[in-house]
């Protein structure tokens, strides 16, 4: 299993997890750089995902949905701040409605995901930031832990 660390930091609003791959920074790069590869790993399992948009530039926009088993959609959105090819990128991270249009009653999260070389494969560091800790309270109820840590799991068998 890729990722070796979790840490919730209410303190300072943060949830980091830590994976470590065993392929090059190069490798880990495209897998978020190409939405088909991004679709295979976005979402836990069995709710796979969707990419409608990809413009993966800063300023640019990423849309998604997550489909589950029985049909329901859940989709999402980056507003891209940042890319460091290929080392990393930062984006706002939120919800959004079934036009894909961002849900204001949802928080929205700053990412910063950190690709490194690390023991002959990388090392992924990905950092969400919430505005308060209710915000960062209600996705780690929601589920954020154990879905982010399924998805990032799954980059294993896509490296293949």
């Amino acid at each position: 299993m890729p990722v070796t660390d979790v840490r919730q930091d209410l303190d300072n609003l943060t949830l980091t997890i830590t994976a470590d791959f065993a392929a090059p920074v190069e490798r880990i790069w495209q897998v978020y750089a190409d939405p088909r590869q991004l679709e295979k790993v976005w979402g836990p399992p069995t709710y796979p995902a969707t990419f409608v948009e990809h413009d993966l530039r800063p300023g640019g926009r990423v849309t998604y949905y997550m489909t589950g088993p029985e049909g329901d959609r859940y989709a999402g959105y980056w507003l891209v701040t940042a890319v460091d090819e290929p080392t990393g990128l930062a984006f706002d991270d939120g919800f959004a409605d079934q036009d894909l249009k961002p849900n204001p009653d949802l928080p929205v999260s700053k990412n910063v995901y950190t690709f490194t070389a690390h023991g002959g494969g990388t090392r992924a560091v990905y950092v969400s930031t919430f505005d308060t800790a209710e915000e960062m309270q209600k996705v780690l109820d929601m589920g954020v832990v154990e879905g982010s840590t399924a998805a990032i799991n799954q980059i294993d068998d896509l490296l293949k």
